[in-house]
């Protein structure tokens, strides 16, 4: 198949990542893929890294400089399916394709739980400009089935898979040493583009209500939140004990280097792919259940699940974590045997190449 995927964000996060990783597999199984975004997007210049073919196409906004040039590229390139990811690139694909003899069937990829708008606009887009809808969790399907009236069928979930070699246990201390960090003490992590939603804050004040003084926080990713987190580190008098590291392209291993993963995000999360990397990696998991988190993770079970925006039941889990090794343990061992079970990225692949092979052959 010849598949263009188009993406009008210029930031860097999972929805990127998952891009990128999905179509590098998708081309190692012989399929043509190309990213269509703009040339100062984050995913453009990281495209190569993955073996991606990206082209520059102005599409970072709703304008017509961007209708026009897409219009262009889907009439030169002729690919046999779009996968649209942002709603500027879904909008602008769909008005483009209007305007073409012979368009390709588009496929719509939403990767948050952030609501769609019920009204005549959206309903078009989504009732029968997009030839399907896929979701990053089937909390998402649900909500966009129940909130926006789109027919089930219409509608499939398909987490984004993780790779079980990269995304695996290891040493821990041989880890740490390698990244230069203290072999001993306790270390909590979060991975994460740093955005208001994630919930950094409520981790920060949640580790400053912790008696643990040999603990350290570190806090892996980039983005609009560096300047609030930092300030909320000054405030709490963290500096000695919280390292901001930025973004990581190795975020394995940092992770292997971990003793406990934190993700208390309140919004906009499908199934998150720092937790399904925690997961894989073996760690125990403290989160929240928002979006599609719980289908990921159990309570008790695979994680400990805590209300969003608080942060004292935040630090009462992480602290029982620290409490109890065994528990620990045992949370770590079940996460990556359901990680495994559930989120491989063949398993991810799979569906993706399914559900693009269903709407070609509805298209004929």
């Amino acid at each position: 198949m010849r598949i263009l995927h188009t993406e009008a964000s210029c930031g860097w996060g999972g929805q990127e990542i998952r891009i990128l990783e999905e179509a590098k597999g998708l081309i190692a199984r012989g399929h043509e893929v190309t990213l269509a975004c703009p040339a100062a997007a984050h995913i453009f210049a990281a495209a190569p890294r993955f073996g991606v073919p990206a082209v520059d196409l102005p599409i970072a906004r709703k304008n017509l400089a961007g209708l026009f040039a897409l219009r262009r590229h889907l009439a030169q390139a002729r690919p046999d399916v779009v996968n649209t990811h942002s709603s500027t690139d879904s909008w602008l694909t769909a008005l483009a394709c209007t305007a073409l003899r012979r368009s390709p069937p588009v496929v719509r990829t939403r990767h948050i739980s952030a609501p769609v708008p019920r009204n005549a606009a959206s309903r078009w887009l989504y009732g029968g400009a997009v030839s399907h809808v896929v979701t990053t969790g089937e909390a998402l399907r649900l909500q966009l089935i129940e909130g926006s009236g789109v027919a089930p069928e219409r509608v499939t979930s398909v987490p984004t898979g993780i790779d079980t070699v990269r995304f695996s246990p290891a040493d821990k201390r041989a880890a740490r040493m390698a990244l230069g960090l203290a072999p001993d003490g306790r270390i909590i992590g979060i991975v994460a583009t740093l955005r208001s939603w994630k919930g950094h804050l409520y981790l920060l004040e949640a580790f400053a209500k912790l008696a643990r003084p040999e603990a350290t926080l570190l806090i892996i990713g980039e983005g609009p939140m560096r300047g609030p987190i930092e300030a909320k580190v000054a405030e709490l008098q963290l500096a000695s004990r919280v390292r901001l590291l930025g973004q990581q392209d190795k975020p394995e291993d940092w992770l292997r280097a971990l003793d406990i993963f934190c993700l208390p995000s309140y919004a906009n999360e499908g199934v998150p792919q720092a937790i399904i990397q925690a997961m894989m990696t073996g760690l125990p998991v403290v989160t929240t259940p928002v979006g599609a988190i719980l289908e990921a993770v159990n309570d008790g079970e695979t994680a400990l699940i805590v209300p969003p925006k608080d942060a004292s039941a935040l630090a009462a889990a992480i602290a029982r974590l620290m409490q109890e090794p065994d528990l620990a343990a045992r949370l770590g061992h079940a996460a990556r045997d359901r990680a495994l079970q559930r989120f491989s990225r063949d398993a991810m692949l799979d569906r993706m190449e399914s559900v693009f092979r269903n709407v070609l052959r509805e298209a004929k």
